[in-house]
């Protein structure tokens, strides 16, 4: 059965009113409408966002919610936007990290609520905010000059995904539908704990987590997997907890 793909679209402390109304006339162009902002400044009807959307001034941007970073991580599969990895292997926050195209790949036979996570225009999203990212995207650019401006590229990713979000277009079968957000939440609680027992160097630590993040976060588990997964992490902390216990007494 064909379907609609539908993600909203978060943008992260927009600094120009500009951007955002450049973002929302994207949203519009291939078939979204549900823009969510965190700290956004603010947008008169006669000012310069309303003038950048063009016809999404009448549905898209009215309609933008004010919400918060740790409600888009809590209730969304999210997919981070950042200009520059500079990273590899070895480390987990802008790594590994996909191209437009292949963000489409990796969603187009999964059903899963979507967050395209966009920062701040002169920053981006900090380390901190990539790493609570379930994946990260990277739009290739001359090595010269590969920054590109905040609706350049909302309008890039839009793009690259217009096959999965407008309505017309006939789309793959979902193979399989990921967990609930919930779910692989108390997934990484539940790892972490584990971590925390195993894992006596601090330092290793959170980047352990991160690792575990993007590897869930390209998997797209099931509700089985998931809870499998779980599982097996909470009753080998009980059973690390219970030796410690019989080792002190």
């Amino acid at each position: 059965m064909a379907r609609r793909f539908t993600p909203v679209v978060v943008v992260v402390e927009p600094e120009t009113p500009g951007n955002v109304g450049t973002i929302a006339r994207a949203m519009k162009n291939f078939g979204l409408s549900d823009l969510k902002l965190v700290n956004p400044p603010p947008l008169e009807p006669d000012g310069e966002a309303y003038g950048f959307a063009g016809h999404a001034r009448e549905d898209v941007l009215p309609n933008a919610e004010e919400v918060t970073f740790e409600e888009v991580v809590s209730e969304y599969h999210t997919v981070a936007t950042t200009a520059i990895t500079n990273e590899d292997s070895r480390k987990h926050v802008r790594f590994p990290f996909k191209t437009p195209a292949e963000v489409r790949e990796s969603l187009e036979t999964v059903d899963t609520k979507t967050a395209l996570v966009f920062g701040r225009e002169g920053r981006g999203l900090n380390n901190d905010e990539l790493a609570r990212m379930d994946e990260v995207c990277s739009i290739p650019a001359s090595d010269d000059y590969p920054v590109l401006n905040l609706g350049q590229a909302a309008t890039v990713l839009l793009y690259e995904l217009r096959s999965l979000t407008v309505a017309e277009t006939q789309l793959p079968d979902v193979e399989r539908e990921r967990a609930e957000e919930s779910e692989i939440e108390r997934f990484y609680d539940n790892f972490e704990s584990f971590v925390e027992r195993v894992e006596h160097r601090d330092h290793k630590r959170p980047k352990t987590l991160r690792m575990m993040r993007r590897l869930v976060g390209r998997a797209h588990p099931t509700d089985r997997e998931i809870t499998t997964l779980t599982g097996l992490f909470r009753r080998a902390s009980n059973r690390i907890d219970r030796f410690e216990d019989e080792t002190r007494d």
